[in-house]
Parts: structure tokens; sequence; C-alpha cells
């Protein structure tokens, strides 16, 4: 165990939880949320691009009786930063899965948004056993017919500009309210929150690796990884696992992806809400309802 990083006064009072760094084997430093009894059952809560745990800390507050982990994935928040070419689906997820074993997390309930909902398939099926029950918010586990990305993953990729803007300008993390159903809730104090742990130059390529990790073909890297968390998410709702998909509708990035997601786990309960992208700041309720009703499901409680 090392030791925790300081946050200045002002972002300690957002995040009043426990907090945990853990090192891997090749030296690169894991920070978390470690929130609760370490009896208790556990909920893993995976973040995607441009966030932290963070993200999170609304739906651990409403989540009392649970053992809350809310890694910091690598490049993001307190974590260890790699470079540009290391993120890759299989980097994360080799990550994530080194954090669990040590850690020693069985039948917990894996919760992900966006690139979390993404990676977190991945994860379980690399350890199924240790996977009690899953619950999504705004995330592509479900390949679209032509992958593609929106408009901001082709912007990502494009040379110069995208480098301009992710680095140099801190894109997209200070503008995330962009992406909101309200975007007043992500203003002041919590917005930046989000752009603390990316405020230096050096700290920002993830959001930009994150963003080009996003398929534009079916020739793309990440799709044989996809295509593995996808093919055990079937397999895991076909077989009677608990699944729950809680959706902000009017994300302009992700809100329509609920509908093939819909379609593939006809078995899933779901949730609509009027919230956006960033669902953990608008609706933490539903994501905590959710979660409470899937460790339910999985006989956690």
């Amino acid at each position: 165990m090392q030791d925790v990083p300081e946050l200045p006064a002002w972002l300690a009072d957002l995040l009043p939880v426990r907090r945990a760094v853990s090192v891997l084997a090749d030296g690169c430093r894991i920070h978390r949320i470690d929130h609760g009894e370490p009896d208790a059952p556990v909920v893993l809560l995976l973040h995607g691009n441009p966030t932290w745990s963070f993200l999170w800390r609304d739906v651990i507050a409403r989540l009392s009786g649970f053992r809350c982990v809310a890694p910091d994935l690598l490049g993001f928040g307190l974590s260890s930063r790699i470079a540009l070419h290391e993120h890759s689906v299989e980097r994360h997820v080799d990550a994530l899965a080194e954090l669990v074993e040590a850690l020693g997390l069985r039948r917990f309930v894996l919760v992900g948004q966006d690139w979390g909902g993404a990676l977190g398939p991945v994860l379980a099926a690399r350890l199924p056993e240790r996977v009690a029950g899953v619950v999504l918010g705004n995330t592509s586990v479900v390949l679209p017919p032509r992958p593609r990305g929106t408009w901001f993953h082709r912007f990502a990729r494009l040379p110069v500009v995208s480098d301009l803007a992710f680095r140099g300008l801190g894109f997209p993390q200070n503008a995330l309210w962009v992406a909101q159903g309200d975007r007043r809730s992500i203003r002041g104090p919590v917005a930046r929150g989000y752009r603390w742990p990316l405020r230096h130059l050096s700290d920002r390529s993830g959001p930009l690796a994150l963003a080009r990790m996003v398929p534009d073909s079916f020739e793309h890297p990440s799709i044989a990884p996809l295509r593995r968390g996808e093919a055990w998410l079937r397999e895991f709702v076909a077989a009677g696992g608990p699944l729950a998909l809680v959706w902000g509708e009017r994300d302009p990035i992700l809100g329509r992806a609920l509908a093939r997601h819909e379609r593939a786990f006809s078995g899933a309960s779901v949730t609509r809400t009027p919230a956006g992208h960033f669902l953990q700041e608008e609706v933490p309720e539903a994501l905590a309802a959710a979660i409470r009703a899937v460790a339910s499901r999985a006989g956690m409680r």
C-alpha cells in the first residue's frame, strides 16, 4: 500500500470518502476510492473519458452498506500516467484485472459508464467467476453495425489540431457541461474537480488516447477485445445474470445507443432519465437504486 495523494481542501470537501493507492507489478500506481466496510458486498465502479473516480461520489454516498471501489484508469485521476501509444483496451483491462485480484474482490456488482462500461465486460470475460451482476449507463458494449464513432471521435484522429485541442487546450474536460441534460450540473467547483487531475499539459494524453480507442472500422485494434466483452455479457444475461441499464436520454454522444442495448439484452431492467452523458451528476439516485436492485437479484444482500 502506498501513500494516498493529498487533495486541496476545496476538492477534499467534495470527495469525503476513503481512498487508497495500489502499485501494479510494472510499477504503475492505481489510485481508487475504497469506501465502506472491507467485508461488505462490493460494487466496482468504472469511469470513462475524461473523468476519474470523482465521478462516482454522489452514487457512492447513496450506497451505504456496500464497499464501493472506484479506481482511476491509468492516465486519469491520480493514477500513473502512461504514454499515448500505451493506451489500449488490453492495457487498461490488464491493470484492472491485476487490481481486482490483488484486492481479492469477488462476487461484485460491476458498474460502468462511457469507456468504463465497455472495459467492464472485457474485464468480466477475463474474471467471469467474480462478477455477480452488472449495471451500465451511457456506454457502448454492443458494437454498432458500422463502427465510425461520433464527430468527437473523428475529430480526435485529425492530425495536429486534435493534439492542440486535447493536450494544449484541455478538451474535453473543460467542456463537460455541453454533454449534460442539465448544463448546470457540471459548473463551478464540480467542473473544477474534473479538470484538476489533468491541469498540467503533461497529464493530458489520456483523454486523447481514449477518444482514439473508439473503433472507426472493424480493423481497429479495439474491436477484438470489445467483441469478447460483448459476447461475455450476452452469455451472462442469457444465463440469468442480472443486468440493469440506466440511461441519460439527452446525451448527445451515446443517448441513442440505448436502443441497440435494449434489443441485445431483452432481460435487462431499463431506467430512462432526462440526464445527459455524465448521468452520475444528474441522477445518482437512479444509478444507486439500480445497483441495489441488481445486488438483491444476485443474492448479495
